[in-house]
């Protein structure tokens, strides 16, 4: 959702209008942020659909978004595909399900179709950590996996190209598909026109290939959010930042996957408070919208591991999602932030960004190949601790407590000239070179 809302408004200006399709947010199972919506482009349309009732929700394997909304949704861009007047349609959304409805509307209609890989289709991490509790009990991942592998290959078959906020993504995506092939767009060397006949070329020698576009697109900050809440003074209510202590923040799910960084954050902060005592009373660490799932419904994940190094007193938990408007508040009200990073290694975390524009010190613990690191240490925007497969709880500890971090966190000298190819203005830009050699193809199919 955050990619399509922070590129609209700079869309215009890469020659491109848009039109939004939706579903209703009285049908998604999930709070509704009405300031979001509030800070879209006035001369964007967005057209919402209403999907069968959150009532389906309580059906096993029946209450996904997907299954509820994907009748409405193909109904709905039968009606506006129909009108002619679309170049492209760019799937940007993790219920992938929805994907399928990219080669009905390229076969039916002639559009070509781009999707947004913001997180894997089909991802192989459960395989390799089987000891890692699966997204809603071993069943029903088994079934949706199942499903998913044999969507994906389908829909890939048929689209123009792909956008993923992780290098390794497209990657797996390669392994798994030998008859794949990525044409990437970048930054230096071939340019439009010479990339669309490159993929012909390459097309016409290897006719048992598909090549898709591909580019790299993690996802981009915008100052305009921190701007708004700033100056329409939103509120948060989890912390007081006028009372006497230090408030650490986190805001972002925390699933299993993380555990490694949070309890090395956590052995670290133990280890800090044996020197400083009386910083035990003084700070306090929160964990804000640490679950996906319904509010009221959540399992604590974060202060049964603080229990394990008795920090109860220091760490609380808020496992409900609060709105984006409110969770940017506690970014800006925080004394110092910190993020976790999955194991991994292809996880990449589009919170980063407002962590980096809040001018806070920041410290993130990440997989060293994550693409978080990368920009962390190019912009120069926090302190960076990385972990390997393998690594123990202690050895990552030690890497926490030598930078010193802990002892004192300051607001780091931020690189803004390097932020420049993270904003959602130069990722738009990007995006948008996508746009313009997928058509380009389409016209010459045509021709």
């Amino acid at each position: 959702m955050h990619r399509v809302r922070l590129l609209l408004p700079y869309l215009r200006d890469q020659g491109w209008e848009a039109e939004v399709l939706a579903v209703d947010p009285a049908d998604v199972a999930a709070p509704m942020d009405a300031w979001l919506g509030s800070g879209l482009p006035s001369e964007v349309s967005v057209r919402r659909v209403r999907a069968l009732g959150l009532g389906w929700c309580r059906i096993p394997g029946l209450g996904t978004l997907t299954f509820r909304a994907l009748g409405a949704l193909c109904r709905k861009g039968d009606t506006l595909l129909k009108t002619g007047k679309f170049d492209l349609v760019y799937f940007s959304t993790t219920q992938f399900g929805i994907h399928v409805l990219g080669p009905r509307w390229k076969q039916k209609f002639g559009v070509p179709f781009i999707m947004d890989y913001q997180d894997p289709w089909v991802s192989d991490y459960y395989r390799i950590h089987p000891h890692v509790t699966r997204p809603g009990g071993r069943l029903k991942y088994w079934i949706s996996e199942r499903l998913h592998r044999r969507q994906e290959p389908g829909v890939l078959r048929h689209c123009a190209g792909i956008t993923s906020v992780s290098a390794e993504y497209p990657r797996q995506m390669r392994s798994r598909y030998r008859w794949l092939l990525f044409l990437e767009t970048l930054e230096s060397g071939m340019q439009k026109a010479q990339m669309g006949e490159a993929a012909a070329s390459i097309v016409k020698s290897k006719p048992e290939k598909h090549v898709l576009l591909l580019s790299i697109l993690p996802f981009p900050g915008d100052e305009r959010d921190l701007t708004r809440v700033r100056n329409e003074n939103v509120c948060q209510n989890v912390f007081s930042p006028d009372d006497d202590k230090l408030h650490w923040v986190y805001v972002g799910v925390c699933i299993p996957a993380m555990a490694l960084a949070v309890r090395a954050f956590f052995f670290a902060l133990n280890e800090l408070f044996k020197r400083q005592s009386a910083l035990r009373e003084k700070l306090r660490i929160h964990f804000i919208g640490t679950s996906y799932a319904p509010r009221g419904s959540a399992i604590k994940t974060v202060e049964p591991i603080a229990e394990e190094f008795r920090l109860t007193g220091s760490v609380t938990e808020l496992t409900d999602r609060i709105p984006y408007s409110e969770a940017l508040r506690c970014l800006l009200d925080a004394d110092a932030l910190i993020v976790p990073g999955s194991d991994d290694p292809g996880y990449t975390a589009s919170k980063i960004y407002p962590n980096i524009l809040a001018r806070k010190p920041l410290l993130v613990v990440f997989h060293e190949a994550s693409s978080v690191v990368e920009v962390v240490n190019k912009t120069k925007a926090g302190t960076v601790v990385t972990f390997r497969d393998g690594d123990s709880i202690e050895s990552v500890a030690s890497r926490i407590t030598a930078t010193g971090w802990l002892d004192g966190p300051v607001v780091p000298p931020t690189d803004w000239l390097a932020f420049e190819p993270y904003t959602a203005r130069e990722m738009t830009r990007r995006l948008c070179r996508v746009f313009d050699t997928a058509t380009k193809n389409r016209k010459k199919a045509d021709e």
